[in-house]
């Protein structure tokens, strides 16, 4: 069967009946059993009689018919499953492909375990109704409600778990809400689904991440009023609600979550912004640390703002040789005739921190605490793992109830939603999305919705990966039990815990260099890069490939510590402070912290090269986002930035290395390394090859700064 994501996202009806054929019933038996993911383990299919029809459903996926085509052979709607037999002759396992469109098809192979089949889902049936909700300055938004059947009249009085969203509802259904959050349809909500402002049904004009406003009149409108005129009229209208509204989302869903904690409306109990956009100029979506990131923006702006949908972008070419031959990214707009959507237009002319993108950041808002906070975030999101933790540290001085609590994972964006045990090559030895929606996040609604026992979370849940294990800690980064460490960078290609090199560098050398050179950028996945969202884009899992595919370069520098001899864990957030010199007038600086495997590890890990953490800063912006200067070529100037939070134990056997590199393409732009006013519209002369330096000195200690266990 396909995911749970997919299943209840079509919304999987009975099966299709055009090329039904009937098999005898003791043939139909041998297809009896339960059959488990090959891949993903605790992920459990079963195959069943209910009189003489042949079902198939899984604990997050709907009861499905299946009608014989031909012998092992079976259909419903959407979806194939073809099962295979042993040399004997008995059913061993089965494969399933959703999607009637092969090249968005969803296949899963699964081996067979058991040969009794069982119900293995306790769905709840829930109706499904729309409304268009007015606002306050008259603009009417869409809404699908989903409650459970009959709770309309008798029962509990429910409260509401609303998300509101830019993707479209057209997808929900009462599958749905049982497949994507099963332990909380299970209990019971009446779950609120909306088109934001703008998109899909919704009335009125969309804004990317539109800014929060004061309100002096009915036509200063942004996602808090929106929120609260929603709820407005949702306890008013839906009858037997429990007048106490919860709010959730991942990434923009993330960002309306937690527009829904400020000023927040009275019915508003519990927020769990899940990896939200919370400021995509410093660290978010569009740019990190000044640095463009070129294809997201690309990709994603044409997404929302190109159309009332979101189509997405899915070119054939490589977009590694798409964005090189099309120089800057005034170019690739101009190509892709996007340069007067509203978002490109400031992409081209405000790529510093503006008053445009300040004005759109959501965590100065943050200044006290309106609601119970649970925000999630995983170590590997490849879109937003800078808006959890930015939020979160903007909100705990604040906490004077201890209401805000943080998760962070071994997920991608949005990897607590799956069952995950796997990222990638990695196995995290347990269902950890399941785990954490289990005894985290539904106990949490449970407690501040309906006022159950159950969530005994007091500060932060942390999955520390190398020996993948939940840690718990009163606060981020934790405090108690850990002391402050450094891991210096030594001019010979070193790392050492223990103190800052000598005077004057390793054996008389003060630094290492590299040549970059802008024509041949370093990428920052395999080649062909797709698009984003592109069919077959590995977009999703790209900070966990292996990095030797680039180490081996010459244009950048590796520092390696000695095979550890003992476990060495990194905690809390890790700081790069870098001493650099560039013969150029600008450039940029990629710093990742690797887990290198060693040579007998066992396949596929067998010498893998892991980022724990990474970030780039562009150079311009030493001393201002704000106003970018020009570098002083030769100077050595100190770099300083976060490579986020990590919890990471780096196993005895394996070695610690440092990559420092200058470009990491096309997700990131390419800086000419000259200075120039505006790189969106950099001409191609202003594109020259430097030389950079890492210096590594009592003088010019550059080092990474953590936390470890005392």
């Amino acid at each position: 069967m396909a995911s749970a994501a997919v299943l209840g996202a079509q919304g999987v009806q009975p099966a299709e009946k055009t090329h039904a054929i009937a098999l005898p019933a003791g043939r139909v038996n041998e297809y009896v059993g339960q059959y488990r993911d090959t891949t993903e383990p605790d992920v459990v299919s079963s195959v069943y009689l209910d009189g003489d029809k042949l079902f198939i459903e899984g604990a997050r996926e709907p009861r499905i018919e299946l009608q014989a085509e031909s012998a092992d052979h079976y259909v419903a709607h959407g979806l194939r499953v073809v099962f295979a037999r042993d040399a004997a002759g008995k059913v061993s396992a089965l494969t399933s492909t959703f999607g009637e469109r092969s090249e968005q098809s969803v296949v899963r192979k699964e081996e067979r375990f058991s040969d009794v089949g069982v119900r293995l889902n306790h769905f709840s049936e829930y109706t499904r109704s729309e409304a268009m909700i007015p606002v306050r300055d008259g603009v009417k938004l869409h809404v699908v409600i989903l409650r459970p059947a009959g709770s309309e009249t008798s029962g509990e009085a429910l409260p509401f778990l609303m998300q509101r969203t830019p993707y479209g509802t057209s997808w929900v259904s009462s599958a749905a809400v049982n497949g994507s959050k099963p332990e909380l349809a299970a209990s019971g909500y009446i779950f609120v689904f909306g088109d934001i402002r703008g998109r899909y049904e919704s009335e009125g004009k969309f804004v990317m991440n539109r800014a929060i406003v004061a309100h002096t009149t009915k036509n200063d409108v942004d996602e808090t009023t929106d929120t609260r005129d929603t709820i407005d009229w949702l306890l008013k209208n839906v009858p037997n609600n429990n007048g106490k509204v919860g709010a959730l989302g991942v990434s923009y869903p993330g960002f309306l979550a937690m527009s829904a904690g400020i000023d927040a409306h009275p019915a508003v109990k519990a927020i769990s912004p899940q990896a939200p956009m919370t400021n995509v100029w410093m660290g978010d979506d569009f740019f990190h640390n000044g640095a463009f990131r070129e294809t997201y923006g690309f990709d994603y702006v044409q997404q929302l703002e190109a159309q009332k949908t979101d189509a997405r972008v899915d070119s054939k070419e490589d977009t590694f040789d798409f964005f090189l031959h099309n120089v800057n990214f005034a170019g690739a707009a101009d190509a892709a005739k996007m340069e007067k959507l509203p978002t490109a237009k400031v992409f081209l002319t405000q790529p510093a921190y503006t008053k445009f993108w300040q004005d759109m950041a959501v965590e100065k808002h943050l200044t006290k605490v309106e609601v119970p906070t649970l925000e999630v975030g995983g170590w590997w999101d490849q879109e937003d793992m800078w808006g959890t933790q930015a939020e979160y540290a903007a909100l705990k001085p604040h906490d004077t109830k201890d209401e805000v609590f943080m998760v962070l994972g071994p997920w991608n964006h949005g990897g607590w939603g799956p069952t995950t045990r796997h990222l990638g090559v990695l196995d995290f030895g347990a269902a950890t999305g399941d785990q954490y929606r289990k005894t985290i996040e539904a106990p949490f609604f449970e407690k501040y919705l309906k006022g159950r026992a159950g969530f005994d979370l007091t500060g932060v849940a942390s999955f520390r990966t190398g020996v993948n294990q939940w840690e718990r800690y009163e606060a981020w980064p934790p405090k108690q039990g850990f002391k402050e460490a450094k891991l210096y960078l030594t001019a010979d290609g070193g790392l050492e815990m223990e103190g800052a090199p000598a005077a004057g560098g390793v054996g008389g050398k003060a630094a290492v260099s590299y040549v970059a050179d802008p024509a041949n950028p370093v990428p920052y996945r395999n080649r062909p890069i797709q698009s984003t969202y592109g069919d077959g884009s590995k977009w999703r899992t790209w900070l966990v490939e292996d990095q030797r595919f680039v180490s081996g370069r010459k244009d950048l520098v590796n520092f390696s510590s000695p095979v550890l001899d003992k476990d060495v864990t990194v905690t809390g957030d890790v700081v790069a402070d870098l001493f650099a010199s560039t013969t150029g007038t600008d450039g940029d600086f990629v710093v990742k912290l690797i887990d290198v495997y060693p040579d007998d590890a066992p396949a596929p890990l067998a010498g893998y090269q892991l980022m724990i953490v990474d970030e780039i800063f562009r150079g311009r912006y030493q001393k201002s986002f704000e106003t970018p200067e020009a570098v002083t070529p030769g100077k050595v100037t100190e770099y300083k930035w976060s490579l986020h939070g990590a919890d990471h134990t780096f196993l005895k056997g394996h070695r610690m290395m440092v990559e420092v590199q200058s470009s990491w393409f096309p997700l990131y732009d390419r800086n000419p390394q000259t200075f120039v006013p505006n790189i969106m519209t950099a001409p191609k002369s202003a594109y020259r090859e430097q030389t950079i330096s890492i210096y590594g000195s009592e003088k010019y200690p550059s080092h990474l700064e953590f936390l470890t266990p005392e």
